[in-house]
């Protein structure tokens, strides 16, 4: 007998979908324009070497914070991880970072692959390049990673050295960038930075460094916007590498929802349960997206709390490591952070946000996307660059390839993976460099 559940879920989905499909634009993407994000100053085209060195007041503030007591009352009975991160957890987070953390330490490694700073349509970016060894019948090509929310360049610090050594005679100049308003690089002063811009943003960085045709990979947000730029500059792109591929049309919609009745047209039946059922799957994507709804809408109300509590600004970061990397790491009272990750690892991309107090900056990134999310329908554009897609078991949603390749018509490599979440580059740098690796092998 057929869930009654899954059939209502699935309907309204489909109807939502088809709804918002017959009144979004129809056009083709426009032209992107040339913007000016930043403050009042000169042009300067310089590329400007970059240290990380955070000032000892910054730290020195932090440490009177931290001697504060930790103001919270007891998580439920039984409750762990299911209401947010447990007590018993932050009471963790707090002793460690007051006593055992070591900004310095970590800062020095962030500083092991050169850093630079150059302006971008009026906003000073800052990335890491890192160069591999030239070596005999190896061909070098340059690959830009992109990082998400409420991750930064401290997530591809593993992967990095992986992508140095070559592989089946190629190998990769990698830049890794600060997204504007996140860590280093800086925010807009204007509404109007969404996803797209932020793609013509990285496509001007490239030409800054010389490179006209490049490979890209991204998670998160940086998977959205490196589709993008797929969308509005496929001519620049050697090939495309995502560990989050969603799609939002009609026929994605219509094809989920044929599957709940008929799983096997949709997606192999050793994989189904990463889709199926379908109401089990927006549960799921509703419990995890509520922080979504309020930095879509009101982001500066939250970071007024989160720019002034260093607690407050781990719990709210902390949280999304436990059950984006394992939905079933919320029944565990320390939420499962150290399977993966080290505390160390964890603060220090907390610091990230809290030293550059970017924060604020970083989550208006959803308002700029959800305030129109139908300005550009890329979604609608079939994407011919080569692409590879990485498909993670413990990704918050997973679409097969049956309904990606409504859009991208070109998938090189599509593989479930064995292991591993939301945060790909940060949990399984091994895993995903070969991904990379054989993705953009096929491409060329």
């Amino acid at each position: 007998m057929v869930n009654k559940g899954v059939v209502f879920s699935t309907a309204v989905v489909t109807t939502a979908a088809f709804f918002a499909y017959c009144f979004r634009s129809t056009a083709k993407l426009p032209k992107l324009k040339d913007e000016w994000w930043g403050e009042e100053k000169e042009l300067d085209t310089r590329i400007i070497e970059f240290t990380i060195a955070v000032d000892d007041e910054i730290l020195e503030d932090l440490n009177r914070r931290l001697e504060l007591p930790l103001r919270s009352i007891p998580t439920l009975n039984g409750a762990a991880f299911s209401y947010g991160v447990s007590q018993s957890a932050m009471k963790k987070i707090h002793h460690f970072w007051r006593n055992d953390y070591d900004w310095r330490k970590h800062e020095s490694m962030l500083n092991i692959y050169p850093s630079f700073k150059t302006q971008i349509e009026g906003l000073n970016i800052q990335f890491q390049r890192a160069t591999p060894s030239l070596q005999e019948n190896v061909k070098v090509y340059p690959l830009l990673l992109l990082h998400g929310w409420p991750g930064s360049i401290v997530e591809f610090q593993k992967l990095l050295p992986l992508l140095l050594k070559p592989h089946k005679g190629i190998v990769f100049e990698v830049i890794v960038p600060s997204l504007p308003g996140y860590g280093w690089s800086e925010g807009a002063v204007k509404p109007g930075l969404g996803p797209a811009e932020m793609g013509q943003i990285m496509v001007k960085l490239m030409d800054r460094l010389g490179y006209k045709k490049f490979f890209v990979q991204g998670g998160d947000w940086g998977a959205i916007i490196v589709s993008n730029m797929a969308a509005f500059f496929p001519e620049r792109l050697l090939g495309l590498h995502l560990n989050m591929a969603i799609i939002n049309t009609p026929m994605a919609s219509l094809k989920a929802f044929i599957g709940s009745f008929f799983p096997s047209l949709v997606i192999e039946k050793e994989h189904q349960h990463l889709l199926y059922p379908l109401s089990e799957k927006l549960e799921t994507l509703l419990r995890e997206t509520g922080y979504l709804h309020l930095q879509a809408t009101k982001p500066d109300t939250l970071g007024v709390g989160l720019d002034n509590s260093p607690l407050g600004l781990a719990a709210y970061i902390i949280e999304k490591f436990s059950t984006w990397t394992n939905k079933t790491w919320m029944y565990k009272e320390d939420g499962g952070l150290t399977e993966k990750f080290t505390m160390d690892e964890l603060l220090t991309n907390v610091m990230v946000y809290w030293v550059t107090n970017s924060i604020t900056s970083s989550v208006r990134l959803y308002r700029e996307q959800f305030a129109d999310p139908f300005k550009y329908p890329i979604d609608s554009i079939p994407c011919s660059v080569p692409t590879g897609i990485a498909a993670f078991p413990e990704e918050i949603f997973v679409q097969p390839q049956f309904m990606l390749k409504e859009r991208f018509k070109n998938i090189v490599r599509f593989r479930y993976m064995p292991r591993g979440g939301h945060f790909a580059a940060f949990e399984e740098p091994q895993l995903l460099a070969e991904e990379i690796f054989e993705t953009f092998k096929l491409a060329l």
